[in-house]
């Protein structure tokens, strides 16, 4: 099928493999957009009905609607194909939209391949037809607060900014808007490494990649998903191996993994760090953080001024005020967004105080090294009650092993292969509880061991598929139950 022009998709059969749960999240927005499109759409996923009835209906309703909003081009009602894959619906289809959540191993995505079937994602179709310039944002750690805070300066200069990918919603909710809006528009999306691996075929058909790309770190992860460690960093690279010569790179100094990457850089490449300052880029110098372009020294706000804490999050500040000054945000609104953001839910955030204990959820701390940030944030003093545990990414866990019997004084860990490999690490060290199934046992038996002054950290280490629906889910059901305390 050819993709130069969105009218391409009237009555083209594309199959959307995974629809998921969220009402802005990749799957529901790809359909919505497709069916918008007059695309003959199978949504296929291996949740059953009753599982993704809410999001069944969605997809109904809004069917319903196009049929009227767009009386001039045939608006087919979608096809559910639920609780299986058909390889029909594969090898047949014009294109696959495939949800980030499916590995690209897939038998099924392997099947479309081979017959030259066109894999996309909702990323890579609003690359395709954005006429804009795009911030891409991607890294182990950090994405979702540098997109977050890159986005709030967006917002402050142009109410209508785009702020999407990776942060449950579809840049495909936009698309629409922005073309007929016909306006420059102020565009941030945050990838995974699972869009970016959708993404190749979309930048060599456009002969360019992200207008800025910023990379803020990479730590193992994900190698359930990956055969090793370097084909995890290769997805990464995606983000700046196809740029122009005149498109951006942010990279992390202070990174050695990183700073590795440089030689790879196709366009003009930025560093940022704490320390290094011998380039273009932005630095803290001295007690300044500072930017610097042509070799000229732009003075942003003082070190002492800055909201958000810690030394990970000064990295994610640094790669932000370099993304929105090569994107011409002013100097003041940058000032004011750095000296004002206080970080995103989900991330280490404190959802309350109960006798003078606070609960701290740290819910997207999926991998080893979030953990130990997190500990070595709270746990000076020994004072931690950490919820944790969950599925192996295989990770190696020895690290954060030693970093709990440095820092807590109980561990509660719910169940899964994740626990297993972290219990016999710890052994009797630190006192635990390794099983637990809900979030309400967790958080009941945390208050229990907490005394006044300590924290309660729920900072998993690991995913969550077998007891929550995600990440999100699990930080919802830690928040509710803190709330109920």
């Amino acid at each position: 099928m050819d993709l130069s022009k969105i009218e391409n998709f009237q009555d083209a059969v594309v199959t959307v493999m995974g629809l998921g749960r969220y009402k802005q999240g990749s799957g529901l927005g790809a359909a919505k957009w497709l069916m918008r499109h007059g695309a003959q759409t199978v949504i296929t996923d291996l949740k059953d009905e009753e599982e993704l009835a809410e999001s069944m209906n969605l997809v109904m309703e809004w069917y319903e609607k196009y049929r009227t909003l767009y009386p001039d081009r045939t608006i087919y009602q979608p096809l559910f194909v639920l609780g299986e894959h058909r390889e029909e619906d594969f090898v047949e289809a014009d294109v696959v939209v495939q949800n980030p959540g499916v590995p690209s191993e897939s038998e099924f995505i392997q099947a479309a391949k081979k017959k030259g079937v066109a894999i996309e994602s909702d990323v890579s179709l609003f690359f395709r037809y954005c006429p804009y310039p795009i911030i891409a944002v991607t890294g182990t750690k950090g994405k979702t607060t540098t997109t977050k805070m890159i986005g709030e300066m967006l917002e402050l200069e142009d109410e209508k900014a785009v702020i999407a990918g990776n942060i449950k919603v579809s840049p495909l909710e936009s698309l629409d808007e922005i073309l007929k809006r016909g306006e420059p528009t102020l565009v941030v999306l945050e990838l995974s490494s699972w869009l970016l691996e959708s993404l190749p075929d979309a930048f060599e058909a456009m002969e360019k990649g992200p207008d800025i790309s910023v990379l803020t770190n990479v730590y193992p992860d994900h190698l359930n998903r990956y055969e090793g460690y370097g084909d995890y960093i290769a997805s990464k690279e995606i983000i700046f191996l196809h740029q122009s010569t005149d498109q951006y790179t942010i990279l992390n100094w202070d990174h050695e993994t990183v700073r590795a990457m440089g030689g790879e850089v196709t366009g003009k490449l930025f560093w940022c760090s704490r320390t290094y300052q011998e380039e273009d880029g932005c630095y803290v110098k001295g007690d300044m953080l500072v930017m610097r372009r042509d070799g000229k020294d732009e003075e942003i706000v003082p070190l002492a001024e800055v909201a958000l804490k810690g030394d990970h999050n000064m990295e994610n500040i640094l790669t932000t005020i370099c993304a929105a000054r090569l994107r011409g945000i002013s100097l003041p609104t940058v000032q004011k967004i750095v000296r004002e953001f206080k970080g995103v839910s989900d991330r280490q955030e404190l959802v309350r105080e109960v006798d003078e204990i606070s609960y701290i959820n740290d819910t997207t701390a999926t991998n080893p090294t979030a953990v130990i940030a997190a500990l070595k944030h709270f746990g000076k003093d020994k004072s931690v009650v950490l919820i944790a545990g969950g599925v192996d990414k295989k990770l190696d866990y020895e690290e954060l092993s030693e970093e709990i019997v440095k820092t807590c004084k109980n561990v509660f860990f719910f169940e899964g292969s994740a626990t297993d490999i972290m219990v016999k690490q710890i052994g009797d060290r630190v006192p635990v509880e390794a099983g637990l199934k809900t979030m309400k046992d967790a958080v009941q038996k945390a208050r229990a061991a907490a005394v006044k002054g300590d924290i309660v950290l729920l900072s998993p280490g690991g995913s969550s598929f077998n007891l929550f629906k995600n990440e999100f889910d699990r930080g919802e059901q830690f928040r509710e139950e803190v709330r109920n305390l």
